[in-house]
C-alpha cells in the first residue's frame, strides 16, 4: 500500500512509520521538522529494503497538494499538527493555519491525489471540552464542545473531513486520542505530562503539577494507538473513534507512581493551573472496538517503564 504521514518525523508519526514498514507498506514522511526530528526516522531510513522518502514540506503550504498528487497515496495519516493548547490560547490564529489550513491541504490532495483515504489525529482531550464526570468515560454521541482554540481547531478539521466525504467522496476516519505517551516523546517540545515527569525524574528534579493534581487524563500508550490507525486504514469509513482506555488517572497518582519507579522521594512542586485545560477526561473506546476490532493492552504501569527506559538508554554516554 502507498501511504503519507504528515508530522511523520514525531513522537507517534515516527511510531507509526516503523509499523507501515515493517508490514511492507510504502511511506512518504511530510513533515517541516519544527518540532518532528529526523532522529526519530533514523532506524527507518537506515534499512535499504525500506520503501521510504522524507519531504521537507510545511501542510500549509500549496506545495503539499503538488506532491500528493504526484505521489499518489492510497492512505494519508494525518498526524502534523500545532498540539499544544497554551500555544493555541496565545496564538489562536497560528493554531488554526496549521491545524485547519493544514487540513484543508491535505483535503484537496487527496482530491489530486485521486480519492486518497484520510486517517486524522484527531484530540479526545479537547473535543468533547469539560464533560460532567458522571457522563465519563465520554461516549462519541456526547456533544462536540471545545473550550480551547486547539480543539475547535480539531472540531473544524472533523467538519471539513465530513464535508468533502459528501461533496467529493473523500472517506476519513478520526481517531479522537486520549493522553498518548510513550518513548519517543520529547520533553523539550509539543510534550505530554508522562515524558516531562520522566526527565526530571531521572535528573533528580522534583516534577511539576500545574493545579492540584486531581486533574485526570486518559492515558494510552503509543503501541496501542499506532494499531488503531493501522487499522482505521480499512475501517471506521465517515467515524470518530475514541482512542482511549476508559479509565481515568489523576496526575498526582502519575507522578506518585513514576517517582516510584524512577527511585525519586521528593514530593512534587506545585504551581497555579494554567487556562484551557480541562479537569477530568477519559474515553469510552466502544466504538472503537466495534467498528476498528481495537482495544488497547499496554498497562499504565508497564507503558511507564517503557518510557523511563528509553530515556535512561538514550542518557547513557
Amino acid at each position: 500500500m502507498q501511504t503519507m504521514v504528515t508530522g511523520g518525523a514525531g513522537f507517534i508519526g515516527s511510531t507509526l512509520v516503523d509499523r507501515l514498514l515493517a508490514e511492507g507498506h510504502s511511506v512518504d514522511v511530510v513533515d517541516n521538522l519544527s518540532s518532528g526530528s529526523l532522529a526519530n526516522l533514523a532506524d527507518a531510513r537506515s534499512n535499504p529494503d525500506h520503501e521510504l522518502s522524507f519531504h521537507q514540506v510545511d501542510v500549509r503550504s500549496e506545495d503539499l497538494i503538488e506532491l500528493m498528487a504526484r505521489r499518489h497515496p492510497e492512505v494519508v495519516f494525518h498526524l502534523a499538527a500545532q498540539a499544544d493548547v497554551r500555544v493555541s490560547v496565545s496564538r489562536p490564529v497560528f493554531d488554526a493555519e496549521v491545524n485547519v489550513l493544514g487540513t484543508l491541504r491535505v483535503l484537496e490532495g487527496a482530491r489530486a491525489a485521486g480519492g486518497a483515504r484520510v486517517v486524522f489525529a484527531a484530540s479526545g482531550g479537547t473535543l468533547y471540552g469539560e464533560p460532567a464526570e458522571s457522563e465519563l468515560p465520554v461516549t462519541e454521541a456526547y456533544p462536540q464542545h471545545p473550550l480551547s482554540p486547539y480543539g475547535v481547531s480539531k472540531k473544524s478539521a472533523i467538519d471539513y473531513m465530513v464535508a468533502y466525504r459528501e461533496l467529493h467522496a473523500i472517506e476519513f476516519c478520526a481517531l479522537a486520542l486520549g493522553n498518548v505517551y510513550g518513548p519517543r516523546q520529547d520533553p523539550h517540545g509539543e510534550a505530554g505530562v508522562v515524558a516531562i515527569f520522566a526527565e526530571r525524574l531521572l535528573a533528580g528534579q522534583a516534577v511539576t503539577i500545574y493545579g492540584d493534581g486531581s486533574q485526570t487524563r486518559d492515558f494510552v500508550y503509543v503501541d496501542d494507538v499506532v494499531d488503531a490507525f493501522m487499522r482505521a486504514a480499512t475501517k471506521g469509513g465517515g467515524l470518530v473513534c475514541n482512542i482511549g482506555t476508559g479509565t481515568e488517572v489523576s496526575v498526582s497518582d502519575l507522578a506518585r507512581e513514576m517517582a516510584s519507579k524512577a527511585g525519586s522521594s521528593l514530593p512534587p512542586t506545585y504551581l497555579p493551573a494554567r487556562p484551557g485545560e480541562l479537569l477530568h477526561i477519559s474515553l469510552d473506546p466502544g466504538r472503537a472496538a466495534m467498528h476498528l476490532g481495537w482495544h488497547s493492552w499496554t498497562e499504565l504501569g508497564e507503558g511507564l517503564t517503557a518510557v523511563l527506559d528509553h530515556l535512561r538508554r538514550q542518557a547513557r554516554p
